[in-house]
């Protein structure tokens, strides 16, 4: 009886207990439109409210009640929407006041951009960088005052050397042959030219602009994997046709490379160089897809694709599955063009895999003309996240991979290097050249002279400067007049910069420049020669079995018959 008194008592107490917090919860869902969190909608409401009451009540002032209505009622509306919506937690707990979140996160990339950004800050392109190339693009006045905004003791920091002996500035303007002893068409390239870009990822006038300045300067322009449109022949200006794995322009339905669609397209006179894209630095190993809603009848004609089907560009090529294969490959776009200079372009991966392509020049007796080295750094076009931080080598460490491989196997003489992937001004040009370049390729420095303000929008049709959409109504503001003698400019003054960077350190053309020409900072006290950082082989030394670590092991373990490792 005891136990049960107890617990008679117990669950009376209890009951009484309950009472006081279900009152409290009334009490908090009662008060909860006068919370922080709901306050702006129960505002908007209660105004909406009463206005519509007042203009009922003196139907003389309703006429201007009636704005203020409306944009109380649209916020109210707006409010009970954010309430019954499941996709965005933040709006269904703070309906109306949130959307402030969603502008200022908008609208952050341009408010750091303009407002909070150093001149040293800034990715991909720093603040100063950018400024630089408008400058030179414009003709203006390109000098900094008052000493460099560098930390020259910072770790990384690099800087070329000067002679007491400068030379007098080149009259030339600097340029290479390409084109080995198995090419009938040599090209007389410049130093530097434009990248890759396709039509499609840049608008018409864009490609226009961009062709024409290479036209006026004198220097090669590269189309991309998306074909040679009808902007790239209308200007006249040199073209590098770069061919990808979807085979844009000589292709097959199936999409299988077509050889007679080549060959009638390489062959025109304003096609220098065919290239042969493996991959690229933006994402190495990944393809592309162009959904069916934007294959247009236009980019149906160009490409050589279906339209109202998905616009696939696969991963990897049809046409060769091994390192033999794919240099015999290269010998069949160098004949089919009528002997033009052909290469190839790709951003280094596993290190057995180019070894195993130098492996296979040797086995055929075939060599590319050029080899174009783009780095993880580069990528005018979109990709995943992590194939843009964290897939890839870096140019420099490729560019000086590629370099030392070819001399390892006795090729370097015969077999030009493009480098690609960041690179703008003078300096970015002469520290590749020292380390392995023959020439420099930029796409996103010309695209700033075309106006480009790294608005960081271009995979989303919507660039505020009409240079990477294919919105006609966006594209328009790009007036390709103008932008063609900023695109010469351009690439003028940059060479001009080049040109007294040479003269300086005692030197006459870039190829003379040398890793000892260049030093980086390794630590506040340490620095190191990039002679010390990028050590070179000896001429023939993987042939003769080299002990670097850098090529010992994959040196081993390349193939000519396949591209995986032999372990």
């Amino acid at each position: 009886m005891a136990d049960n008194t107890k617990t008679q008592d117990s669950s009376q107490h209890s009951s009484h207990k309950r009472l006081p917090l279900a009152e409290e919860g009334i009490m908090e869902t009662l008060l909860l439109p006068f919370s922080p969190r709901f306050i702006v909608l129960t505002i908007c409401a209660v105004v909406t409210a009463l206005l519509i009451g007042i203009g009922i009540a003196d139907r003389k002032i309703f006429d201007v009640l009636l704005l203020p209505i409306l944009i109380f009622g649209a916020l109210t509306l707006l409010g009970v929407r954010d309430l019954l919506q499941k996709s965005h937690a933040v709006l269904r707990n703070y309906p109306i006041s949130a959307h402030i979140r969603f502008l200022l996160e908008e609208i952050r990339p341009e408010m750091r951009q303009y407002f909070f950004e150093s001149e040293k800050d800034g990715m991909p392109f720093s603040r100063d960088t950018r400024a630089v190339v408008y400058q030179r693009a414009k003709m203006e006045l390109d000098k900094r005052p008052f000493g460099t905004q560098e930390d020259v003791y910072r770790q990384g920091y690099e800087w070329m050397h000067h002679s007491v002996s400068p030379k007098a500035h080149a009259a030339e303007k600097f340029r290479i042959s390409i084109g080995g002893p198995d090419c009938k068409k040599p090209y007389s390239a410049s130093v530097f030219n434009i990248s890759a870009m396709s039509f499609g990822a840049l608008s018409p006038n864009a490609v226009r602009a961009l062709n024409a300045g290479a036209r006026k300067g004198g220097f090669a322009h590269d189309t991309g994997e998306g074909g040679v449109s009808p902007y790239h022949r209308e200007m006249g200006g040199d073209i590098i046709w770069e061919i990808g794995s979807g085979y844009f322009g000589c292709r097959h339905l199936d999409g299988s490379f077509d050889p007679e669609a080549f060959a009638r397209v390489a062959c025109d006179d304003q096609i220098k160089l065919v290239e042969l894209k493996v991959s690229q630095g933006a994402k190495p190993g990944h393809g592309g897809v162009l959904p069916a809603a934007k294959v247009s009848e236009e980019i149906s004609k160009i490409r050589g694709v279906a339209i109202g089907e998905d616009c696939i560009s696969p991963a990897s090529h049809r046409a060769f599955s091994t390192p033999a294969g794919m240099m015999q490959f290269i010998a069949e776009m160098r004949r089919l063009s009528g002997g033009k200079p052909a290469g190839f372009k790709l951003c280094i991966g596993h290190p057995w895999e180019f070894l195993a392509i130098c492996k296979a020049m040797l086995q055929t007796g075939i060599y590319p003309d050029f080899i174009v080295v783009d780095g993880n750094e580069g990528g005018t076009g979109a990709a995943p996240l992590e194939f843009m931080d964290h897939l890839g080598m870096p140019m420099r460490e490729g560019v000086n991979f590629v370099h030392n491989a070819l001399i390892g196997i006795n090729a370097r003489d015969r077999i030009k290097i493009g480098a690609s992937g960041k690179i703008a001004t003078a300096f970015d040009m002469a520290r590749a050249m020292a380390i392995g370049a023959d020439y420099c390729n930029s796409a996103r420095g010309f695209m700033f002279s075309l106006g480009c303000i790294q608005s960081l929008s271009c995979h989303t049709d919507r660039c505020p400067t009409g240079v990477a959409t294919q919105d006609p109504t966006r594209a328009r503001a790009l007036y390709v007049p103008l932008k063609i003698d900023r695109v010469h400019n351009y690439h003028h003054a940059t060479l001009h910069s080049l040109t007294e960077l040479i003269a300086a350190a005692g030197l006459e053309h870039p190829q003379q420049l040398r890793p000892i020409h260049f030093t980086q900072r390794t630590s506040t006290t340490d620095v190191r020669s990039f002679a010390q950082l990028y050590p070179a082989l000896r001429p023939g030394e993987l042939l003769e079995g080299t002990e670097d670590p850098r090529f010992r092991d994959a040196w081993r373990m390349a193939q000519a018959e396949t591209f995986q490792p032999a372990l």
